[in-house]
């Protein structure tokens, strides 16, 4: 579930943040909330950033509070040597303790029905783990969404929090982009690059995991055109926030 949907989220105000802890911590990267409308990005470095794997993932979930709502859905793809390897795909639906709102069923289109036989969250987490071994792990929005999302199910389910090194292409763009004032959506990016969608399924975790993968490879073109070999937040990074919105 992409949180910066439009549909979904505007420019936060106090009165109406979803709550997050002040700092979270992810590997060696760090990230704390400066304001209701920013955090930054520190601790992230990456050598010969062209030569590494990456494991591209995205969750659907039963809603956009992370601290609340639970993994419905984990899709995953790699890149390797610059190219997406749509025959290396993780997909499975999770089932939820919690019933999925009909609003968030429209908008996904993952339905409570399509869950009743699927696996629990606990008993599929090892098999993800194993898929992102070896890879630097990429998603959007991740870092205020999709990994306390997942951070919370690891809690609740007495299980390691993955390990890897991870990337955001929201934090990787206002890294390369600080001139750029306003949120970065990941239809902004979309139409920043010119990248094809209308192959892929919104809203479906592996579809919007090959979205991020295109996206992605496109910052690391931009690196590339710079002559960036190395990915290295020396200086914080800030980054603007979204708004959880209730859906209804």
């Amino acid at each position: 579930m992409q949180p910066d949907n439009p549909a979904l989220a505007k420019s936060v105000g106090p009165e109406a943040c979803v709550p997050f802890n002040n700092i979270i911590e992810v590997d060696l990267m760090e990230m704390k909330f400066i304001s209701n409308t920013e955090y930054i990005i520190s601790g992230v470095n990456i050598k010969d950033i062209e030569k590494q794997r990456f494991c591209i993932f995205d969750f659907e979930s039963t809603g956009i509070n992370h601290e609340t709502e639970y993994i419905t859905q984990i899709g995953a793809v790699i890149i390797e040597n610059g190219c997406i390897l749509e025959n290396k795909t993780f997909n499975t639906y999770i089932k939820s303790p919690k019933p999925i709102p009909e609003a968030v069923e429209r908008f996904t289109g993952i339905y409570n029905s399509d869950l009743e036989d699927a696996p629990f969250f606990k008993d599929k987490y090892n098999a993800f783990l194993e898929f992102t071994k070896d890879c630097i792990v990429v998603t959007h929005a991740g870092y205020e969404f999709d990994l306390p999302l997942l951070l919370n199910e690891c809690k609740r389910n007495n299980l390691q929090m993955l390990t890897n090194i991870s990337l955001d292409t929201k934090a990787l763009f206002s890294y390369l982009h600080p001139e750029v004032k306003e949120i970065i959506w990941t239809d902004y990016l979309i139409k920043y690059y010119n990248i094809h969608d209308k192959d892929l399924r919104r809203h479906d975790a592996l579809g919007d995991s090959i979205l991020i993968g295109r996206i992605f490879l496109r910052i690391l073109e931009e690196f590339q055109a710079r002559d960036i070999k190395d990915i290295e937040f020396n200086d914080p990074v800030v980054v603007k926030r979204f708004e959880i919105i209730p859906m209804v």
